[in-house]
C-alpha cells in the first residue's frame, strides 16, 4: 500500500473521531434530568484533561482523577466540592497515555489499591504492550510520591485501542475494555506476573466506542461508557439496562459510589463537571442475589463468556440510539470523502 493511501487511510480516521466527537458533543454541560446532579466541578487548574476517575476505597469525600496522554504520571485526590486535597507522583511509572484508572480493597489481604492503566493506543496496535501500574492507596490524603509496580500487557488477538479498566472487587481480577468499533471486553489473567507481559484475552462484547468502564463495589454489575451512554451488565456479560448520562463535552470516565446505587462520570476539559447519576432501581442487585458465574471463570474460549443471554448481548449492547447511529453514518461519509480527496492528491 503505497505512502499515499496510508496517510489517507490514518487522515480518514483521524476525522471519523473527530468528526463523532463534533456532532455528539455539546459547548457546554446540559442541564441535568430527572436523576443527574453535578456533583462537583474540577477546580484545580492543573486537571484539565480528567480522564479517569475513582471514588476512595477508604477516605469519605474522597475522589481520584488523573489527566490524559503527554501528562506526568501524576494523580489527584479531589473532595466532594471539587478541591484538590492532594497530588501523587507516582514513582516507577510512565505516562504514555494513562486513559483510566480503578480503586478497589484486595478480596484477599483487604488492601487499599489503585489502579492506573496506561492503555491508550490511538494506532490501534503500535505498541507492543500496554502497561497498567498498582498503587497502594495513601493512608493519609497529602502531597506525596508514590511507588508503583508495573505489569505489561498484550492482547491474545492483536493490539488495539483502549480507555477502560475494571476490577471485580469479589475475585480481584482486572479487565481492560477496548474501544472500537466493535469493543471487546478482556480479561486478565488470575495471577500477574511481572517478569513478562500477561496475556489478555477476550470474553465478552463492549459497546461501540467504550471511553471507560467500572464493577459495582459488590460485584454485582459491571457499567461500560460511551460518548453516548452508559450500559450496565452482570458479571456474565448479560445487559441489565441502557443508562442515561448527562450531555458532556467529552465523556471519559465512569466510577460507581460506594454505596452501588449511583454512577458518577467526568469529562475532559479545564473545570470540567462530575455528575451524579441515579442507576434505576430495576438495575439495581436484589437483597439477596443469585449467584451467577463472573466473566473471569469464562476466561478461556471467549467466544461465550456465561449465558445464553449472549446472543442478545451481542445484538443490543451497543449502547446507540437511532441518533447516534446518524451520528456515526455522517462520521463515516466524511472519512470516505477524506479518503477520496487525499488519495487523488497524491496519485
Amino acid at each position: 500500500m503505497g505512502d499515499g493511501v496510508m496517510r489517507a487511510l490514518a487522515a480518514a480516521g483521524a476525522v471519523a473521531m473527530a468528526t463523532c466527537v463534533l456532532f455528539t458533543v455539546p459547548a457546554r454541560a446540559a442541564v441535568a434530568d430527572e436523576g443527574m446532579e453535578k456533583l462537583f466541578t474540577f477546580k484545580d487548574p492543573k486537571i484539565t484533561e480528567s480522564s479517569g476517575l475513582a471514588v476512595s476505597p477508604t477516605h469519605a469525600d474522597i475522589y481520584y482523577t488523573h489527566n490524559d496522554s503527554s501528562a506526568s504520571p501524576t494523580f489527584y485526590a479531589v473532595d466532594g466540592k471539587g478541591r484538590t486535597r492532594a497530588t501523587f507522583q507516582v514513582r516507577g511509572a510512565q505516562a504514555r497515555d494513562w486513559e483510566a484508572m480503578a480503586a478497589t480493597k484486595d478480596p484477599a489481604t483487604g488492601q487499599a489499591t489503585l489502579w492506573f492503566a496506561d492503555i491508550g493506543d490511538n494506532l490501534n496496535g503500535a505498541w507492543p504492550d500496554v502497561s497498567i501500574y498498582r498503587v497502594v492507596e495513601p493512608q493519609t490524603i497529602k502531597d506525596a510520591t508514590l511507588p508503583a509496580t508495573r505489569y505489561r500487557f498484550r492482547y491474545a488477538d492483536g493490539g488495539r485501542n483502549a480507555e477502560g479498566i475494571m476490577i471485580n472487587p469479589k475475585t480481584g481480577r482486572l479487565y481492560v475494555v477496548s474501544k472500537e468499533f466493535s469493543g471487546s471486553v478482556y480479561a486478565a489473567p488470575k495471577k500477574l506476573r511481572t517478569d513478562k507481559p500477561n496475556v489478555l484475552r477476550k470474553v465478552a462484547t463492549a459497546p461501540l466506542m467504550a471511553t471507560d468502564a467500572a464493577y459495582a463495589p459488590d460485584g454485582s454489575s459491571y457499567v461500560i461508557r460511551t460518548y453516548f451512554s452508559a450500559t450496565l451488565y452482570r458479571p456474565s456479560g448479560e445487559m441489565i439496562s441502557r443508562v442515561s448520562m448527562p450531555e458532556l463535552k467529552q465523556a471519559e470516565s465512569i466510577a460507581y459510589t460506594a454505596d452501588g446505587k449511583y454512577l458518577l462520570t467526568g469529562t475532559e476539559g479545564p473545570r470540567s463537571p462530575v455528575y451524579r447519576v441515579t442507576i434505576p432501581a430495576t438495575a439495581r442487585p436484589a437483597t439477596t442475589p443469585t449467584p451467577s458465574p463472573t466473566v473471569a471463570a469464562r476466561q478461556a474460549p471467549a467466544k461465550d463468556p456465561g449465558t445464553a443471554s449472549q446472543a442478545a448481548v451481542e445484538a443490543g449492547a451497543t449502547g446507540l440510539t437511532a441518533k447516534d447511529i446518524l451520528i456515526w453514518i455522517a462520521a463515516a461519509a466524511t472519512a470516505l470523502g477524506t479518503i477520496t480527496f487525499i488519495a487523488r492528491r497524491t496519485r
